[in-house]
């Protein structure tokens, strides 16, 4: 989920009703019905269809229409729900702790001899920045991009990824927040070298060789600034 999408789930969560309804489904093990569902809570089956379509819409349970037992019935199967399968967490500010750990993963499972465990790591983040411009690329299709167009698109993907990006200057892009805080904080010099790598594969990816990726630590802030190679 994105941010905005896992605040609006955790905030369809709060409500007393809602709450009762979903645990039950979790622990239920199965699909539920909604008279089912009305009855743990005491209310409804109208309201609880009304509680659990909002629930669905808020990307928390999936709903369908089967029969329960097996059997075939005359008319329309009943609409069941069932737990998503979705991760909801919200951080504020945001954090991307899974990125280091597959980046780390990733050095693991790869590395050889020929290599440090920190290079494996470096090598690792680099390929998976450039994964994530070169989607981009093809996503937005920008073309050849100047600096002026680069740092812009640039902006809204790495808004996208928590960096918190602002226009500090013309032809600087600074992030006013770390996503890898506080492992950061904790260990400056591998944390900030794996996210300088990860961010140089990002223009890589997008093909901006007009944007340089610089070290740039600043407290409370991200590591990295992009700035106008020119």
């Amino acid at each position: 989920m994105t941010s905005e999408s896992a605040i609006g789930a955790v905030a369809a969560l709060d409500d007393e009703l809602r709450r009762g309804m979903y645990w039950f489904i979790r622990r239920a093990g199965r699909p539920v019905t909604r008279d089912e569902a009305a009855e743990q809570v005491g209310i409804s089956r109208k309201l609880a269809a009304f509680h659990l379509d909002k629930l669905v819409a808020a990307g928390l349970l999936r709903a369908s229409y089967q029969q329960l037992d097996g059997l075939r019935k005359v008319g329309r199967a009943p609409k069941v729900y069932e737990p998503s399968g979705t991760e909801v967490r919200v951080s504020i500010p945001e954090r991307r702790h899974e990125v280091l750990a597959e980046i780390l993963m990733g050095a693991v499972l790869t590395h050889d001899s020929g290599e440090t465990a920190r290079d494996a790591a470096r090598r690792v983040a680099t390929d998976r920045g450039t994964a994530l411009g070169r989607a981009t690329r093809e996503q937005v299709r920008p073309g050849r991009l100047g600096a002026e167009r680069a740092l812009t698109v640039l902006r809204s993907l790495l808004a996208e990824q928590g960096f918190e990006p602002t226009r500090a200057a013309p032809d600087c892009l600074r992030m006013r927040n770390c996503p890898f805080h506080p492992l950061a904080a904790a260990e400056p010099e591998l944390v900030c070298g794996l996210n300088h790598a990860y961010l140089t594969g990002v223009l890589a990816g997008l093909e901006a060789d007009t944007i340089d990726a610089v070290l740039a630590p600043k407290t409370g802030e991200c590591c990295v600034e992009l700035r106008s190679a020119t």
